[in-house]
């Protein structure tokens, strides 16, 4: 289902026209029950008016199928609307495997973007029509919300944690972007664009910007300066757990319970490492709170999920990532 109302933004992404769906079939169904339930309240008024000064109106006691039938109709009609717009909301938070993820920083008033290539924009978003984009935002102060209105997405920016969206962009162009969420007095200002790109064109957008390290390199020389690896050595005998091939994967916790290594499980260790001790190892990590930044953070999350293979010893540097060939025509 497509289509373009003038009063509606550009529908540019995949999931676009399914949320103006469920939202016109919502407006369909006020805008009919209003209408009929005015229609029948004007009608029964006329109808059942008072006609004499003694006229006294019959006694009605009810009729338990019309009480039926009124209760019944709606409760599927808001239901059907709940799970419509349960399962849109599902395909909107579940990311597609294999998306391209990119790194976005919520700051008063700025949105700062860093793609896995290395390539940086501040208040813009450069990406590829036809692929899958994922998402991954953290706020460096207060809560800021990432809507595009054009892809029909939307959501918080939230400090202390991470949160993901996706989208797939379905028509080049450039697209507004806003923070949906007041963060200080120039919450307005706190503006930006989406550049939605054929592959190609892209590709030759990555390639011509300036050389910059990629989140997991500038990860890797943080891991370095920060002198993790005489703990994290990925050595048997270490001080700390080995990080290799740990996203992702489930780590037993002191006490038995076991937890997946995720970006919110590896954010939490480096700034609260007291919070979830793995087992067989002492609390000795100090915390990197306010020693870091909420964009520091993800380039050494993005150097733990790169680290793939045998532990053969100290984690090295990581190797960016290969940039996607252009499709070919």
């Amino acid at each position: 289902m497509s289509f373009n109302l003038p009063f509606f933004p550009h529908q540019a992404s995949s999931q676009a026209a399914q949320v103006d769906a469920l939202y016109l079939f919502m407006v369909a169904i006020t805008a009919f029950f209003s209408l009929l339930i005015a229609g029948l309240i004007v009608f029964f008024v006329i109808k059942f008016r008072r006609r004499g000064d003694d006229e006294v109106g019959a006694a009605i006691h009810g009729s338990l199928a019309l009480e039926l039938l009124w209760t019944i109709i709606p409760l599927f009609v808001v239901m059907g609307m709940f799970g419509w717009g349960a399962k849109i909301f599902f395909d909107m938070t579940r990311a597609p495997a294999g998306a391209m993820e990119i790194f976005v920083v919520g700051k008063q008033w700025m949105w700062k973007v860093q793609h896995a290539s290395g390539q940086r924009e501040i208040n813009e978003l450069h990406v590829p029509i036809g692929r899958p984009v994922k998402l991954v935002m953290g706020s460096e102060d207060v809560l800021h919300s990432y809507y595009i209105p054009a892809f029909r997405t939307k959501a918080d920016v939230i400090p202390g944690r991470y949160n993901t969206m996706w989208f797939q962009a379905t028509s080049p162009g450039t697209y507004h972007l806003f923070c949906a969420e007041y963060c200080g007095t120039r919450h307005s200002g706190m503006i930006g664009s989406v550049i939605a790109m054929e592959p190609a064109e892209f590709q030759k957008w990555l390639e011509g910007g300036p050389a910059a390290a990629s989140p997991a390199e500038a990860g890797a020389k943080l891991f370095t300066d920060l002198v993790c690896a005489s703990c994290h050595t990925g050595a048997p005998g270490g001080r700390g757990p080995s990080l290799f091939d740990v996203y992702g994967h489930e780590v037993e916790l002191q006490g038995g319970a076991k937890v997946i290594a995720d970006d919110a499980y590896l954010r939490e260790s480096i700034v609260n490492p007291q919070a979830k001790i793995v087992n067989g190892f002492l609390p000795i990590m100090p915390t990197f709170q306010g020693m870091v930044s909420e964009e520091q953070l993800m380039q050494l999350i993005a150097y733990v999920k790169s680290l793939k293979g045998p532990q053969t010893g100290a984690p090295g540097p990581a190797q960016p990532p290969a940039a996607p060939a252009p499709e070919k025509k």
